[in-house]
């Protein structure tokens, strides 16, 4: 027992330093769920952090190729055993999941689970999240001393689970507070560029006259103040990069907005991913920026019944597409009226990309993004 005790122990010791190293609490859920897979010898384990609208905030698995992810489909939902586990706060020891009566069903390329074992993480009374594994590569199933082991680590991974989110939150707080104090100094920098720009266009007009030559050097002063405070300008856009990009990457992100929006209009919204390589941060956000106002010209304006967005790469581009069958509009007439195509195809065109929009009244929209892969 004292090996066994040396062992949770160790495994704790991985997930606590796996906070210490600054890692999201996504990469801290990870390292519990190896550690409990490989300190009870399981084929397979998991994690489920639930969140308050019937699904899970955040779930990993470890035993799963990402092929087997992607042939599983999205995230589970509260129901069947997890739900069960979720609303008894108790652990369940079983010989074959499939024959409890709380057992519903598996997507059609879900592993086959059998032997089952699965544990509350809590915080005093509250259900932080599940842990569970199945398969036990030793004959035999899992025993009263498993459960015992894993409830021990359970209780353990609790506290790192919230060191980590403590961690996190104090870390998004620091990064508001440090592009707040930052957005301030440039609003003063730019307001100071335009404030000079006004002045210096001003008297370039009052001069045209009567003394053209100092008139045309006043207008290339305006045309350098107007080039440092557009620098300005995307300065701010750079250090205003949404927390949710450095806690969750982009396709997450996208993911989540995507399910917001969803939950909050009556227009279904879909989103699809394919793997996409690591993007420096510009493109991340050029791409989540294109995404976010297409959806809100498509959440607004186009009484679609679906949206979807799609997240890819094709011939060595990576693409995003977001598609409504609603009204749709003249592209040419719009290009002058706003709806933001401009500052998609300049995002794009940024990049080396770029943003195609296609239209017609009456047949839905496609606003289709490409850019250059992987410049990290």
């Amino acid at each position: 027992m004292t090996e066994d005790r040396d062992a949770v122990l160790q495994a704790v010791s991985s997930a606590v330093l796996a906070v210490t190293r600054h890692l999201s609490v996504r990469e801290v859920l990870q390292v519990i769920v190896r550690s409990a897979r490989q300190l009870l010898d399981a084929r397979y384990a998991a994690l489920g952090v639930p969140d308050d609208q019937g699904a899970f905030a955040e779930f990993v698995a470890d035993g799963i190729s990402d092929e087997q992810w992607d042939a599983i489909g999205p995230m589970p939902r509260q129901h069947g055993m997890l739900g069960a586990m979720l609303r008894e706060g108790e652990p369940v020891r079983l010989p074959d999941i499939r024959r409890d009566p709380r057992f519903e069903y598996w997507p059609r390329a879900h592993p086959i689970l059998k032997d089952f074992l699965g544990v509350p993480v809590l915080d005093g009374d509250q259900v932080l999240g599940i842990i569970f594994l199945s398969n036990k590569r030793s004959p035999g199933g899992f025993t009263e001393a498993d459960q015992g082991l894993l409830t021990m680590f359970a209780a353990h991974a609790a506290i790192a689970l919230t060191n980590a989110r403590l961690y996190e939150r104090g870390r998004e707080l620091t990064l508001a507070e440090e592009r707040t104090r930052m957005a301030g100094e440039l609003h003063d920098a730019v307001t100071q560029k335009l404030f000079s720009l006004r002045l210096t266009a001003q008297a370039a007009a009052s001069l045209v006259v009567r003394d053209p030559d100092r008139a045309l050097r006043e207008l290339d002063r305006v045309e350098r103040l107007a080039g440092e405070a557009l620098a300005e300008l995307r300065a701010v856009i750079v250090e205003l990069r949404p927390a949710e990009l450095d806690r969750h990457g982009l396709a997450e992100t996208l993911r989540k907005h995507v399910h917001l929006l969803d939950r909050l209009h009556p227009a279904s919204f879909t989103f699809e991913e394919t793997p996409v390589c690591a993007l420096a941060p510009m493109t991340e956000m050029a791409v989540l920026r294109v995404a976010q106002e297409a959806l809100h010209n498509a959440s607004r304006h186009s009484a679609a019944g679906v949206v979807s967005v799609r997240l890819g790469y094709e011939d060595g581009r990576v693409v995003l597409e977001v598609r409504d069958d609603g009204a749709g509009f003249d592209v040419d007439v719009a290009a002058g009226r706003g709806l933001g195509i401009a500052s998609m195809g300049d995002r794009a065109q940024a990049l080396g990309g770029v943003v195609r929009v296609r239209s017609e009244p009456g047949h839905g929209t496609l606003v289709r993004m490409e850019v250059p892969p992987c410049p990290v």
